[in-house]
C-alpha cells in the first residue's frame, strides 16, 4: 500500500508544476503585448503633439524676409498655407517634402524667363540671377572677351527679359597690293612749248599689308590696316614739258596768217606774238655805252641811224632784222637793232630822250604783229 501511495503523489506534483509554467508564459506574453501597445500609443501621441505644435519659421521670398507661425509639419503644406506659389524653375533651399521645425529658414527665389538670342537662335531660359552676367554664368552660356552683350553684363535683368549676345571675332589677313606710281612733270627750257618727252618710265611698287577684319555673328563689319611693309619702292614717271618758244623762221615768202587793220591801215600778218615785254633805250652812253664822240654813236647793228618812232631792238630769232611790226599802243616800228638783254619776247623801243627812256621802264602784256620787210601804207 505504501508503494502505491508514493506513485500517486508524484503524479499530482507534476501536474501542478506544468500549470504554473503555462500561466507564467502566458502572463509574460500578455505583459509584452501590453507594453508594446503602450509604447506605440505613446509614440503616436508624441507625433501628434509635435505635428500640432506651433512652429516659428522664417520664409525669405525673392529677398523679402517674413517670420510665420505654423502648425504644418512639411514644407509643401507650409507654402500652401502661406499661398506661396513655386514653379518648376524656382529655387528652394529645402525639398518640398522636408519636415518643418522651429527655427528653420526657408529661402525661395522665383525664376524669371529670359529670351536669349545668341549663336543664330532665340530661346527661353529661366534664371534666379539678378544681373545679366550672373544669369549667363548660371546657365553656362559662354561669353567671349570680344563678344557684345546687351544689356551689359553688370546690368540688371531687363523687365522685357530680352538678352542678346553678338559673337565678335577678329582675323588677321596679309595681302599684297600694288603702289601706283606718280607722273611728275618738269619744265624743260630746251624743249619747245607744247612738246612733252618721257625722261623716266614709271614702275609700280608693292606693299605687304596686314589687315584686321572684324566679324559680328559671322558678318564682316569692318577692316583696317594694322601694319604694312613696302616690298618694292615705286618709281615715278618723269615727263619733261617744253617751255621754249618755238623758233619760227620767217621770210618774205612766208604766207600771211591773217589780215588786220590798225590805225586805219590794213596789212597782212605773218606772225602774232603775245605777251611781249617792252623796254626803252636811247643812243646815250647809259644805254649803248657810246658817247656822242664815238664814231658808231647812234648807229644800229644793221647800219641805220636810230630814229624815234621807227627803231626798235629785237631778238633776231623772233623778229627778222629789217622787218616791220605793229605794236599795239605804239604803232608801226622797224626791227633795226639788237641788244644783249633783248632775248625772246622782249622788244627795246628807241627814244631820243634818255630821261624818257628811263621813265618808260618795263611794260608787259603787249601784242606784236610781225608784218614783213615792207611798211604797210594806207593805199
Amino acid at each position: 500500500m505504501g508503494a502505491i501511495q508514493h506513485e500517486q503523489t508524484h503524479v499530482r506534483r507534476s501536474s501542478s508544476m506544468s500549470f504554473a509554467l503555462r500561466w507564467k508564459h502566458e502572463n509574460l506574453r500578455m505583459i509584452s503585448t501590453t507594453a508594446l501597445i503602450s509604447f506605440a500609443l505613446t509614440f503616436m501621441f508624441l507625433i501628434m503633439l509635435y505635428g500640432t505644435a506651433t512652429k516659428k519659421v522664417t520664409v525669405v521670398v525673392n529677398g523679402q524676409e517674413t517670420v510665420v507661425y505654423t502648425k504644418q509639419w512639411d514644407l509643401q503644406r507650409l507654402l500652401d498655407e502661406q499661398q506661396i506659389q513655386v514653379g518648376e524653375h524656382d529655387r528652394l533651399s529645402a525639398a518640398l517634402d522636408s519636415k518643418v521645425k522651429t527655427g528653420d529658414r526657408i529661402t525661395i527665389d522665383h525664376a524669371k524667363p529670359v529670351q536669349l538670342t545668341a549663336d543664330g537662335e532665340t530661346k527661353t531660359i529661366y534664371t534666379v540671377a539678378k544681373t545679366v552676367g550672373d544669369a549667363l554664368h548660371e546657365l553656362n552660356v559662354p561669353v567671349g572677351e570680344l563678344d557684345k552683350v546687351s544689356p551689359e553684363l553688370e546690368a540688371s535683368l531687363p523687365d522685357s527679359g530680352a538678352v542678346q549676345i553678338v559673337r565678335v571675332k577678329k582675323e588677321l589677313e596679309e595681302v599684297s597690293e600694288k603702289i601706283a606710281f606718280d607722273v611728275v612733270k618738269k619744265n624743260d627750257p630746251q624743249l619747245v612749248k607744247g612738246k612733252e618727252q618721257v625722261v623716266q618710265e614709271g614702275q609700280e611698287g608693292e606693299v605687304l599689308k596686314k589687315k584686321e577684319k572684324r566679324f559680328e555673328d559671322g558678318v564682316l563689319v569692318s577692316e583696317q590696316v594694322v601694319d604694312q611693309q613696302v616690298k618694292t619702292e615705286k618709281v615715278n614717271k618723269v615727263v619733261a614739258v617744253g617751255t621754249k618758244n618755238p623758233v619760227v623762221i620767217l621770210s618774205a615768202s612766208s604766207p600771211n596768217l591773217q589780215e588786220v587793220t590798225k590805225s586805219g591801215v590794213s596789212f597782212g600778218v605773218k606772225q602774232v606774238i603775245n605777251n611781249v615785254t617792252l623796254t626803252a633805250y636811247s643812243a646815250g652812253a647809259a644805254s649803248t655805252g657810246k658817247s656822242a664822240e664815238h664814231p658808231q654813236y647812234g648807229v644800229t647793228s644793221t647800219g641805220t641811224r636810230v630814229t624815234e618812232g621807227r627803231t626798235i631792238a629785237v631778238d633776231p630769232k623772233v623778229v627778222p632784222l629789217g622787218w616791220w611790226v605793229y605794236i599795239d599802243g605804239l604803232g608801226f616800228r622797224r626791227a633795226e637793232d639788237t641788244g644783249s638783254a633783248v632775248k625772246g619776247n622782249i622788244i627795246d623801243v628807241y627814244f631820243d630822250s634818255n630821261d624818257y627812256a628811263n621813265r618808260f621802264g618795263m611794260k608787259r602784256g603787249y601784242t606784236v604783229y610781225v608784218i614783213g620787210p615792207k611798211k604797210p601804207t594806207a593805199d
